[in-house]
């Protein structure tokens, strides 16, 4: 009776992931489709302001109400570093302020270029209280912002041991089947330039989770990579101040939509002049 129990049970898996492959869901991300899904919302992502010349109030009044224009409204903005050019705290006040402006909550992750020193960053910690790991959840999706950064270097950087151990940490408490997003200031998409040397040991980390999207900053222009479902991105910069890495022009953000699970993503430009 025994044998013949197990040699159904073996049966019933065989079948049930030929029924899967027929239809083009793979069995790894059937666990994910009950539940997985999470609510529908619209959200912002900027990166990269560089706030740092007499230009940028300017500038981001125009980034505003871009933002602001939309309809319905996005309903939160996340900010994934280098808000300042110098860490200071008259650069990072100002653009705090900007992203008040925006009329909707807003979370930030810390760049390169939102410390004095390598060892200083005090005004970011002072404005930007608990704002290096954390995690926040929206309509039943989980968003968690990571420190990517090593001081003021901008590559051949590692993503610091305080990082890794807190997802060490918050990983396991977390649902592996809700929806996921990740940002950070450094890119994590394979052979992205300034990609931290132990990206990986980051991504290996999110292995059993639903992780649909990866948000990222510092490299200024528009790369895209897939980590088994995760789609990874970089985008244009949003600052008056700097130039895109890639040679293109544009300044903007994205705008996202989440739906069923999915994100999808559209360059809002922004005219400089």
């Amino acid at each position: 009776m025994r044998s013949e129990t197990t040699l159904s049970r073996r049966a019933w898996f065989r079948l049930s992931a030929g029924a899967l492959l027929s239809v083009g869901i793979l069995p790894g991300c059937a666990r994910f489709a009950d539940n997985g899904r999470g609510g529908s919302f619209r959200f912002v992502v900027i990166n990269d302001a560089h706030f740092q010349s007499a230009r940028c109030p300017e500038w981001f009044e125009r980034v505003s109400a871009s933002v602001r224009s939309h309809d319905p409204r996005p309903e939160f903005c996340l900010m994934v570093g280098d808000l300042a050019e110098h860490g200071t705290r008259s650069e990072l006040g100002s653009m705090r302020d900007v992203l008040r402006s925006l009329g909707m909550p807003f979370q930030v992750v810390i760049g390169n270029h939102d410390y004095v020193s390598d060892t200083d960053r005090s005004a970011w910690d002072n404005l930007f209280a608990q704002r290096l790991n954390y995690h926040f959840e929206h309509r039943g999706w989980r968003f968690i912002g990571l420190d990517s950064s090593e001081g003021t270097k901008y590559e051949r950087t590692r993503i610091q041991p305080p990082t890794l151990n807190w997802l060490d940490e918050t990983l396991p408490k977390l649902d592996r089947s809700a929806p996921t997003v990740a940002f950070t200031h450094f890119p994590l998409g394979t052979n992205v330039p300034m990609r931290p040397l132990n990206a990986d040991e980051v991504l290996g980390r999110f292995r059993q989770f639903n992780l649909v999207a990866v948000f990222n900053g510092h490299y200024h222009g528009f790369t895209e990579h897939k980590s088994r479902r995760s789609t990874i991105t970089t985008n244009r910069c949003c600052a008056i101040s700097r130039d895109n890495h890639d040679g293109t022009k544009e300044k903007g953000y994205f705008l996202c939509t989440a739906q069923n699970g999915r994100m999808r993503r559209e360059f809002i430009e922004v005219k400089t002049a």
